[in-house]
């Protein structure tokens, strides 16, 4: 593979990229171009022929997720990588549950809520039971969310 953007990294950079066949995890500090570098994975995958559908993009952030996908795009001069598994752990994690979620017993138009909406969700059943009035001795929101 004769792409310019692979002279461009360093020697682990491109050992990363250029990884063979499985998994890799990807372990750097702050400006060391875990980005660019993972953006060149993506497309040096790509071109190598494994098909975008079949190229996991894990990270924390959406932002991200999204630049590395951008990047992708720009090293390979097309919009294949609309079709990798990109996201945070989270937006993947819940994309499968969408998929699979009924053979899991999950109806299908299951909702996934945080902790704050939770409490909120619980919140709302207390008043509506009369169970938030001053007379009346029941946990607040955050306690029975706890619970």
């Amino acid at each position: 593979m004769s792409e310019s953007w692979l002279d461009s990294l360093n020697g682990p950079q491109r050992e990363a990229v250029t990884h063979g066949a499985g998994p890799l995890l990807v372990v750097a500090g702050a400006g060391t171009g875990k980005t660019r570098t993972l953006a060149c994975r993506v497309a040096w995958l790509i071109e190598s022929g494994v098909p975008p559908d079949r190229i996991l993009l894990l990270t924390f952030t959406r932002r991200a997720a999204a630049e590395m996908i951008h990047r992708a795009d720009q090293l390979t001069g097309r919009r294949t990588t609309t079709h990798v598994w990109g996201g945070t752990f989270h937006a993947v994690a819940h994309r499968l549950l969408r998929f699979h979620g009924q053979a899991l017993g999950l109806p299908p138009g299951f909702s996934v809520i945080d902790a704050a909406d939770a409490a909120d969700l619980l919140n709302l059943t207390r008043n509506d039971l009369g169970l938030a009035k001053k007379d009346r001795r029941f946990p607040r929101k955050e306690t029975l969310q706890a619970i």
